[in-house]
């Protein structure tokens, strides 16, 4: 908890950035690289870390300290990546299984990733994770490498991506989780990180809810429009969290923007995600629970009305309660489920000092990861 609310991060994941997880060195490279860069330079040096200590192979018991010791995340969600450029993937199925089976009142659900431009491959990758858990959603990134070049698809291409949301159907998921708005690495990719493909699936696929995943970064008033039109389409606001620590002012121009077109009950559809150890979870929940939009923002916010100041539901909202609603979670049911276990730390115990809990032997660190 922090202050009052309950806090549920919807997409963690357990990064392995060491160059012997490299199997392709030029993406996976770029990827490791936008990772530090976003993560570093926190501005209080409490939670900082170098790059020695954040380029390593992170392990389950430390990323669940880093979230619920050391932070006041309460729940969470695992997301693994499968990207080839990485031996492991860069956050493996295995750690994902592992989080939920040893943390499972913690780590309380995760997304399957698939690739659809795998074709068959990816329907057999979508059916295994959900042999391991139950995925509370399908989760697709536009690009992927295919062992010489990048290559794209649509989300409203009816070979590529419609069989892979008929699949999800068949196998009870109901959330189609998207990474847009960041372009990853220094390669051509057209327009796929630009949102207006959801569009069609959407309007195709209406019992599916559509998760933009980085939403308003980029393309903001293209999603403004999509969240206006669709009420199957939400925001992921992973990425967003480093926002608010660092540029609160940006933060509230990212969701002003979000909701200029469909007013105020646009908070209602974006949830909390923190991107798990991508940085330190904890100075952004300090900063969203004091957060305000500034008064001369809201003054010009609104194409045809006005968008309202921030209250406290919609802060319940986004760091839980949406989330819950979309995905059928029981939050009374999660919260009593932590009470006493190993992370509880009782009504207004404040979090372990950073990077005070973290086994840092138990990361793996690569003896080239500064090189």
């Amino acid at each position: 908890m922090i202050g009052d609310f309950f806090v549920l991060d919807a997409v963690t994941h357990a990064y392995n950035q060491v160059k012997e997880n490299y199997a392709e060195p030029v993406f996976a490279d770029a990827m490791v690289e936008m990772a530090w860069h976003l993560g570093a330079d926190a501005p209080d040096p409490r939670y900082a870390m170098s790059r020695e200590q954040y380029v390593v192979d992170w392990q389950i018991d430390g990323m669940a300290n880093l979230l619920f010791a050391e932070s006041d995340t309460d729940v969470a969600i695992m997301h693994p990546l499968l990207f080839a450029s990485f031996k492991d993937g860069y956050s493996s199925i295995a750690k994902a299984t592992e989080a939920l089976e040893k943390y499972p009142s913690r780590f309380i659900g995760a997304y399957a990733f698939a690739d659809p431009l795998k074709g068959p491959d990816a329907v057999n990758m979508l059916r295994e994770q959900a042999a391991l858990w139950k995925p509370l959603g399908m989760k697709l990134y536009p690009t992927s490498w295919d062992g010489e070049k990048f290559v794209s698809f649509r989300m409203d291409d009816p070979k590529i991506a419609y069989p892979m949301y008929e699949e999800a159907q068949k196998l009870g998921i109901n959330t189609v989780a998207v990474h847009k708005a960041v372009p990853i690495g220094p390669f051509s990719v057209g327009d796929a990180f630009n949102p207006n493909d959801i569009e069609a699936a959407a309007t195709d696929f209406p019992d599916l809810n559509f998760e933009i995943v980085h939403g308003g970064l980029a393309f903001l008033e293209e999603t403004a429009w999509l969240l206006a039109r669709f009420g199957n389409i939400c925001v992921n606001m992973e990425i967003q969290n480093i926002l608010i620590e660092r540029r609160p002012r940006a933060f509230a121009e990212v969701l002003l923007g979000l909701c200029r077109v469909g007013g105020s009950d646009m908070l209602e559809r974006m949830f909390w995600g923190s991107g798990g150890t991508l940085c330190h979870p904890q100075p952004a929940l300090d900063a969203f629970l004091n957060f305000e939009f500034p008064e001369d923002l809201l003054e010009s916010a609104g194409l045809f009305k006005p968008i309202r100041q921030i209250t406290d539901q919609d802060k319940r909202n986004i760091l839980s309660e949406t989330f819950a609603r979309k995905h059928g979670l029981d939050l009374a049911k999660i919260r009593e489920g932590i009470k006493g276990d190993a992370f509880d730390r009782g009504p207004g115990a404040p979090p372990a000092p950073p990077m005070s809990t973290i086994d840092r032997g138990a990361a793996r660190q690569s003896e080239s990861a500064g090189a």
